[in-house]
Order: C-alpha cells, then sequence, then structure tokens
C-alpha cells in the first residue's frame, strides 16, 4: 500500500509483509547454479522477487554472473555486456505493461546497504507512477549541463572511445559518488545500441574495480567497496520526455578505509548534505586507483 505524507509530500510503500523475509540463506547460495533461484546452468539470469515491495512481477533479481566470489570488475567485456543486455531486454519487457510508468534498475552491494546475499547480483523495480527522484531530475533539472560533454571538467575519472565516461559530480551527495553517462543523449538502456552497451559494461566494471582499490593496503588484495547504483532512463508512460538522458549514479558508503559515510539528522532534517571528501580530491584518487 502507498501512502503520501501530508506534510512532506514523501510517498511511502508500507511492505510489512517484507519484515519477514530472511536475512541470509539457511543453506548453499540460492543464485549459484543448481541453487534455488538458479536450478539450470546461466550466464546471467533474471527471475521474481520472492518477497517483492512492489506488485507481484514488479520486482526482480538479476544475476550477473554463475560465479559466486566474483564482483562486477571481474567481469569480462562480454560477460559485462551480457549484463547490460538483461537490463534493457529486461526494461522493454516489464515498461511494455500497461501499468508499468517507470522502471528502475539498481543495486546494493554489501552487508553494510543491506545486501543479504554476496553472490553478485542487482534488482529491478516497475513503478506505476515515476518515482519522485528521476520525475525530479527529468523536469526540473538540467540534462545537458549534469551530463554533457563539459559536465566532467577536472572531476573527470575514466573515459572510453564509444562515448561513456565516469565522473564525480559537481556536487556529490556521497564522498567517491560516480556518474556515468553518454556524450550524448540516449534515453533510456533498451535504446542503448551495440557499442553503447559495450561501453557501459566495461566502464562500469572500470570504476566498480578502482572503488574496490581505493583502500586497499595491498594492491593485489583490493577491498570491496560497499556501494549503491541505480539507473535514471525514460520512464515507459508513453510521455515523450524530450530531456531524458541515460546515466548510472554510484554511491559507495566509504570514505576513508574502514569508515562509512553516515547520514546524519543535519543532512535528513534540513535537506542539505555535508561532504567531508573535496569533489576534485576524489576524482584524482580515483584515477589513480
Amino acid at each position: 500500500m502507498e501512502r503520501t505524507d501530508p506534510l512532506t509530500g514523501d510517498r511511502v510503500r508500507v511492505v510489512a509483509e517484507r519484515q519477514g523475509r530472511p536475512n541470509l540463506p539457511a543453506t548453499d547460495c540460492p543464485f549459484c547454479p543448481g541453487g534455488l533461484e538458479a536450478p539450470e546452468a546461466y550466464e546471467v539470469h533474471a527471475f521474481a522477487n520472492r518477497w517483492p515491495p512492489l506488485p507481484v512481477g514488479h520486482a526482480e533479481i538479476v544475476l550477473y554472473t554463475p560465479r559466486h566470489d566474483a564482483s562486477f570488475a571481474d567481469l569480462s567485456p562480454a560477460e559485462a555486456r551480457r549484463v547490460v543486455d538483461l537490463w534493457a531486454d529486461r526494461s522493454a519487457a516489464l515498461g511494455a505493461r500497461p501499468e508499468v510508468a517507470y522502471v528502475l534498475v539498481f543495486e546494493n552491494r554489501g552487508h553494510e546497504v543491506g545486501a543479504t546475499i554476496t553472490h553478485p547480483h542487482g534488482q529491478i523495480y516497475a513503478f506505476e507512477q515515476v518515482p519522485p527522484r528521476p520525475e525530479h531530475e527529468l523536469t526540473s533539472g538540467d540534462a545537458a549541463a549534469a551530463l554533457g560533454p563539459a559536465a566532467p571538467g577536472t572531476r573527470l575519472i575514466a573515459a572510453g572511445s564509444d562515448g561513456w565516461r565516469a565522473w564525480v559530480p559537481w556536487a556529490p551527495s556521497w564522498p567517491y559518488e560516480v556518474v556515468l553517462a553518454p556524450d550524448r543523449p540516449v534515453p533510456d538502456l533498451p535504446t542503448l545500441d551495440g557499442a553503447g552497451r559495450d561501453g557501459l559494461g566495461s566502464l562500469l566494471a572500470d570504476v566498480v574495480g578502482r572503488l574496490d582499490r581505493l583502500f586497499a593496503t595491498d594492491a593485489d588484495s583490493p577491498v570491496s567497496m560497499p556501494y549503491m547504483l541505480w539507473f535514471h532512463q525514460r520512464p515507459f508512460d508513453g510521455e515523450p520526455w524530450p530531456t531524458a538522458w541515460l546515466h548510472a549514479h554510484l554511491a559507495p558508503l566509504l570514505r576513508s578505509a574502514g569508515t562509512p559515510r553516515f547520514v546524519a539528522a543535519g543532512e535528513l532534517g534540513g535537506g542539505v548534505w555535508f561532504n567531508p571528501v573535496d569533489p576534485e580530491d576524489a576524482a584524482r584518487r580515483l584515477r589513480e586507483a
């Protein structure tokens, strides 16, 4: 059930049934080949979430690889491309449903952000309304200024020959936050062409690897950075949305080795974020990682 707070206008979905979901697998990993959710061999795999916070059929799990101990950074270009293709295919399939207005592709990695299973995976939510955050970007943001060719400046981390770039945003909410976007408008994942899909997969693997190495004491033994990743794309409600520009937000949890970036009352109460790391310095460290 969805409610809107009459004071703040925040939309909240009450999903009390999820309170009983298991925190950890009782036995073997359910995402490994032969497991509960992946009984057959696979390269990538999507299936319905058994504990959906949305109506049945509107929440899916996406498995990136059959390798349990891998990271997105460990995927080869071909493996990463398969994940991007699956994201695009599921976005198109879910977005084609008449009741679906928006498809959110995302990942929570690490127990610090609530991931209960370490096997590499992400999720997809299909909303009946466009959520407030992407709607605000589409109606109030300046996509050309925030995502266009001039956006990265000195905060550029990496760029591919295919047009995809990764950079620390001008005003990041998270210390080592990263935005990934093509250098020209592409509205959504299904519209992305083959070269663009290759570029996204390779650059995302590159950036995740940099984050993993950022606080490693031994270059040969990188530390897995807990993070939140989400894609914003054109809504699937049939409206034109001419400013839609596909991009990803990647919010790493740590601000220094072993130290999380906590969101405190002054930020939540005031609506203003306080970032302890200079964005230009964050970009420099990620370029060097």
